[in-house]
C-alpha cells in the first residue's frame, strides 16, 4: 500500500510538473498562426453542371424546410409569457416598498427573480437549437452563390459557353431566392434576441433591487426601526400598513407556484411517480417489520419507525421535497413542513424524548404558531405584540423544560445532555434580546432572532426523523434473509450500515447548520466570503492556482477512489462469482475496471481543477520524461501487470513458487502481486519478476499433488509382501486419488535397508499435507502390524589402535553399563531406553 500511494504521488507530481510546463510555455510567434480564411474559389468549367445540380438541390431543401412548420412560433408565445411575467414581477412592489418586506418574502422575490433568469436561459438554449440550421443554411448558401459569382467575374473574357453562363446564372438566382426565404425566420430570431436582451436587464434590474433591500434589511438588525412598543398603539401607520402589502405578495406568491408548476412539469410528475411509489414500499417494510424479533434496539427501534409507514411516507416525501428543489417557491416548503407536524413527533425515538423531553412537542406548536403570525401583518403593532407574546411564551417553556430536566436524578449525563443543555440556553438568551429588542423598537431583529429560534428547532426535528426513516429502511433490509445470499451484505453490512448511518447524520447536520445560518442571516455574507476565498488565485510566476480547486481536485480524486474499490468489491464478490466466466477472467476485469474508473476519476479531477483535458500531451510528455530518466522499472511492472491481467497465468488462490519464494496469490495488482507465504507473510514481487524470472504455478491447470513417501525395511523382509502392504495402505488413505492410480516402487538396495517408494495423487492441493501425514502414519502401523522391521540406521567402527587411558575408560563404561542393568532388575525396574551389553566380540575388538 506504501508503494501504491508512492507511485500516485509521483504520477500527481507528474502532472503538476505538466501544468507548470504549460503555464510557462511562450505564446506562438505570429508567423506560426494558422492561415487567413482564403476566399470563394472560382467553380471549373467541367464542374459546372454537376455543381449546378446539386446547388439547385440544396436550396430547393433549404425552400422546403422554411415553408415547414415555424420553429419560432412556440419561442415566442413563451418569450411573450416571460415577459408578462416579469413585468408583472417588476410592477408588484417598487424598490422603496421592497425594503418594508420581511426578509421571508424578500427571500421568496430572490427565488421568482432566479427562476425567471433560468426560464430566460432555458428560451436562449431552445432558440439557438431550433435556429442553428437556418443560420448554418444561410452560412452555406453564401459561401456557394459566392462562388458563382467568383466563377462569372473570372470569366471575363467570355471563354465560357453561352449555355454554361446562362445555368450558373439560374443557380444564382435560385440561390438568392433561397436566402431571401430565410431572411424571414433569422429576422424573427434577431427580433426574439432583442426581446430577450430587453427581459434581461428587467431580471437583473429586478434582482439588485432586491439583494439591496436585503442588504438593507441585514443592515437594521443593529437600527431602531419602529417607535417603543408603548408608543407604538398610538403610532397611525401602524394600522394596516402592511395588510394591502399581504395581498399583493399572496397573489404574487400563487402565481409564481403556477408558474413553476407549468415549467417543471415534467420533473414534478417524476417525483410524484416515485412518492406513490415509496408508499408500497413502506407499507410492505412495515408489515414485514412486525415479524421481526431481535434483541438488538437499534432493530427495535427501527421496527417501531417502520410500523408507521404514512407517517413515514409523508416525512421523506416532504424532506424529499425540500432537498430536490431547494429553489421552489417558499409556500411549497412551508405547506410541506406544516404537513409533516404530527408525523414528526410519531417517529421520534425514545431516545430523544429522553434527551429533550417534552421539546419536541413545544417546538412543533411553537412553529405552528409562528406560522400563523401572517395574519397579524395587517397592522404593525398587533404584529409586535404577538411577536412579543411569541417570543416570552418559548422563553419560559425553553426555561421550564431545562429547569425540570436539571431536577431529575434518575437520568445519567451524557454528552448529548450537555450539549443539549449549552444550546437549550443560548436559545434562551438569544429569545430575551429578542424581546427587549421588540420592547425597544428594533422589530427587525426580534422577528430574525424569533423566527430562527422557533424554525431551526423545528427544521432539526424533521431532519433528524427524515434520517431516522432512511436509516430504518437501509437497517431492515440488509435484515432481510433474501439478501444474505449476497456475499457483499454478509460479510460488509455492519460497516456498510454504519457508513450509510453516520453519512445521515453528518447531512442532518450540514444541512440543519444551513438552515440555522440562513435563519440568523449570516449565510449570505459567510458565502461570499468562503467563495472569495476559494476562487482567489495565488499565482508562482506564470502559474496560478485557486484553493477551491485544489479541494475540489482532492476531493475528486478521493471519490474516485472510493468509486473504484467500491465497484471492485461488488464486481469481485456479488456479480462475476455468479457468471459462467473462464479461469481468471473474473479477476481480470474486476481489476481493469478498478483502473479504468481510477483513470476517469482522474481526468475527472483534473477537468473539475481546471486542468483541460487536451493539455494530456504534456503530461504524456512529462511521463515519458521520467520513463527515460529512471522510471523504467515502474512502466515495466506496469506493462507486465496488464499482460497479467489478459493472459491470466495466476489468479488470486493459486500457490505458486518464484525466486524461491512459496505461497499463495493473495492479490494481483497493476505493479506488483502480493503473495502470503505458508508461514504468514505478505511477500510483494513486481509484476516484472513473475514475468522474467521462472514461475512455478501448482494449481495452473488443477488441484492435483503428487505425494511422495519413502520407506526402508529390513532386509531380511520378503520385498513383495512389502509392496503388498504398502499398496493396500495407499488405496485406503482418505483423500488419495484413485485416479491415477498409487504406484509403489522398490527403489533398490540402501546401505541399511531395502529402499521403497510411494507415488499417489491427491486432487485436494491445499490439504496434501495433511494427506501426507496421514500417509506416513498408517505405512508405519502397517509395517509393524505386518511384523516387518524399520532398521535403525546405523554404522560399524573399526579401532587400530587404542591409547591404554582410552581403552582404560572403554572398559569402565563397559563394566558400568553392565553392573546398572543387574541392579535394575533385582530391583523389579528396568529402564526402557537402556541398551544392551554389549558382545564380547565387540570388547575383543575394542581390545
Amino acid at each position: 500500500m506504501p508503494r501504491r500511494l508512492g507511485l500516485t504521488a509521483c504520477l500527481l507530481l507528474l502532472v503538476c510538473f505538466a501544468g507548470a510546463l504549460h503555464a510557462q510555455e511562450a505564446p506562438a510567434p505570429a508567423a506560426a498562426a494558422a492561415p487567413a480564411k482564403q476566399g470563394p474559389e472560382p467553380v471549373a468549367a467541367t464542374d459546372v453542371p454537376s455543381r449546378a445540380d446539386a446547388d439547385e438541390r440544396f436550396a430547393q431543401d433549404v425552400l422546403e424546410r422554411v415553408r415547414g412548420k415555424q420553429p419560432t412560433a412556440k419561442l415566442e408565445q413563451r418569450m411573450t409569457a416571460l415577459v408578462q411575467s416579469v413585468g408583472s414581477e417588476a410592477k408588484v412592489f417598487k424598490r422603496d416598498e421592497l425594503q418594508t418586506l420581511s426578509i421571508a418574502r424578500l427571500e421568496s422575490f430572490e427565488r421568482h427573480w432566479k427562476f425567471y433568469a433560468r426560464q430566460l436561459e432555458e428560451w436562449r438554449r431552445d432558440l439557438r437549437q431550433a435556429m442553428d440550421p437556418y443560420n448554418e443554411d444561410a452560412a452555406e448558401l453564401a459561401r456557394r452563390r459566392a462562388s458563382w459569382e467568383k466563377t462569372l467575374e473570372a470569366d471575363k473574357d467570355g471563354r465560357l459557353p453561352e449555355a454554361l453562363r446562362n445555368r450558373i446564372a439560374a443557380v444564382v438566382a435560385q440561390l438568392s431566392v433561397a436566402e431571401q426565404a430565410l431572411s424571414g425566420p433569422i429576422e424573427q430570431q434577431l427580433r426574439l434576441s432583442r426581446s430577450a436582451n430587453a427581459v434581461e436587464t428587467s431580471i437583473r434590474a429586478g434582482q439588485r433591487a432586491v439583494d439591496a433591500a436585503i442588504a438593507y434589511s441585514d443592515h437594521r438588525l443593529m437600527m431602531v426601526d419602529s417607535p417603543p412598543l408603548w408608543e407604538a398603539w398610538t403610532d397611525p401607520a401602524a394600522a394596516g400598513s402592511g395588510l394591502e402589502a399581504l395581498k399583493r405578495g399572496l397573489e404574487l406568491e400563487g402565481r409564481f407556484l403556477a408558474e413553476y408548476n407549468e415549467a417543471n412539469a415534467d420533473f414534478l410528475r417524476y417525483l410524484n411517480v416515485a412518492a406513490f411509489l415509496l408508499l408500497p414500499l413502506l407499507l410492505w417494510l412495515g408489515r414485514r417489520s412486525r415479524k421481526v424479533q431481535s434483541d438488538d434496539p437499534e432493530i427495535q427501534a427501527s421496527t417501531r419507525v417502520l410500523q408507521r409507514p404514512f407517517s413515514s411516507w409523508i416525512v421523506l416525501c416532504m424532506v424529499g421535497l425540500v432537498m430536490v428543489e431547494p429553489d421552489a417557491p417558499m409556500l411549497r416548503h412551508q405547506v410541506a413542513f406544516l404537513l409533516a407536524l404530527v408525523p414528526v413527533l410519531r417517529l421520534l425515538p425514545p431516545a430523544v424524548h429522553q434527551v429533550l423531553g417534552p421539546w419536541p412537542y413545544i417546538a412543533t406548536g411553537l412553529y405552528l404558531l409562528h406560522r400563523l403570525s401572517f395574519l397579524f401583518v395587517g397592522n404593525l403593532f398587533y404584529h409586535r405584540v404577538y411577536l412579543l407574546a411569541l417570543g416570552v411564551l418559548a422563553a419560559l417553556l425553553l426555561v421550564w423544560v431545562l429547569w425540570r430536566r436539571s431536577r431529575r436524578t434518575d437520568i445519567v449525563e451524557t454528552r448529548a445532555h450537555r450539549i443539549t443543555r449549552f444550546v437549550g440556553w443560548v436559545a434562551v438568551a438569544g429569545l430575551v434580546v429578542a424581546v427587549v429588542a421588540n420592547l425597544v423598537g428594533n422589530v427587525s431583529l426580534a422577528e430574525m432572532l424569533t423566527a430562527a429560534i422557533i424554525d431551526s428547532g423545528y427544521v432539526g426535528l424533521v431532519l433528524y426523523a427524515g434520517a431516522t426513516v432512511l436509516a430504518s429502511v437501509l437497517r431492515l433490509l440488509l435484515a432481510r434473509r433474501a439478501l444474505s445470499r449476497f456475499s457483499i451484505v454478509t460479510q460488509h453490512a455492519g460497516p456498510l450500515l454504519q457508513s450509510f448511518t453516520r453519512l445521515l447524520k453528518y447531512a442532518a447536520v450540514a444541512a440543519w447548520v444551513v438552515v440555522l445560518l440562513h435563519s440568523f442571516r449570516v449565510f449570505r455574507p459567510l458565502r461570499d466570503a468562503v467563495e472569495a476565498f476559494l476562487t482567489h488565485e495565488f499565482r508562482f510566476g506564470q502559474i496560478s492556482l485557486t484553493l477551491g480547486g485544489v479541494l475540489l481536485f482532492v476531493f475528486s480524486v478521493w471519490l474516485a477512489f472510493w468509486v473504484a474499490k467500491t465497484t471492485r468489491l461488488i464486481l469481485r464478490e456479488d456479480v462475476l462469482p455468479k457468471m459462467s466466466l473462464p479461469r481468471g477472467v473474473g479477476n481480470s476485469i474486476s481489476s481493469l475496471s478498478y483502473y479504468a474508473l481510477l483513470l476517469v476519476g482522474l481526468l475527472v479531477a483534473l477537468a473539475a481543477a481546471g486542468f483541460e483535458t487536451s493539455q494530456l500531451a504534456i503530461v504524456f510528455g512529462a511521463v515519458g520524461l521520467g520513463v527515460g530518466l529512471g522510471l523504467q522499472n515502474v512502466v515495466n511492472n506496469f506493462v507486465s501487470g496488464l499482460i497479467l491481467m489478459f493472459e491470466r497465468p495466476i489468479q488470486p488462490g493459486d500457490v505458486v513458487e518464484v525466486s524461491g519464494t512459496s505461497g499463495t496469490v493473495r492479490e494481483i495488482g497493476m505493479r506488483a502481486t502480493t503473495l502470503t507465504t505458508f508461514e504468514g507473510a505478505d511477500v510483494v514481487v513486481p509484476n516484472g519478476a513473475l514475468l522474467n524470472e521462472k514461475l512455478i504455478n501448482w494449481t495452473l491447470s488443477d488441484m492435483n499433488r503428487r505425494i511422495d513417501v519413502n520407506v526402508g525395511v529390513n532386509y531380511g523382509a520378503d520385498a513383495r509382501r512389502v509392496l503388498e502392504v504398502l499398496k493396500e495402505v495407499t488405496q485406503g488413505t482418505p483423500g488419495i486419488a484413485q485416479t491415477p492410480a498409487p504406484n509403489v516402487l522398490f527403489i533398490g538396495f540402501g546401505a541399511n535397508s531395502l529402499d521403497f517408494g510411494i507415488r499417489a495423487w491427491t486432487n485436494n492441493f491445499g490439504e496434501w499435507v495433511g494427506i501426507r501425514s496421514e500417509l506416513t502414519i498408517r505405512v508405519l502401523d502397517a509395517l509393524r502390524a505386518a511384523g516387518i522391521e524399520i532398521p535403525y540406521p546405523q554404522q560399524d567402527l573399526h579401532l587400530r589402535t587404542v591409547a591404554p587411558e582410552a581403552l582404560a575408560s572403554l572398559r569402565a563404561v563397559q563394566a558400568d553399563t553392565a553392573v546398572k542393568p543387574r541392579a535394575e532388575r533385582r530391583q523389579g525396574t528396568a529402564r526402557p531406553d537402556s541398551r544392551p551389553d554389549l558382545p564380547s566380540s565387540e570388547t575383543d575388538d575394542f581390545a
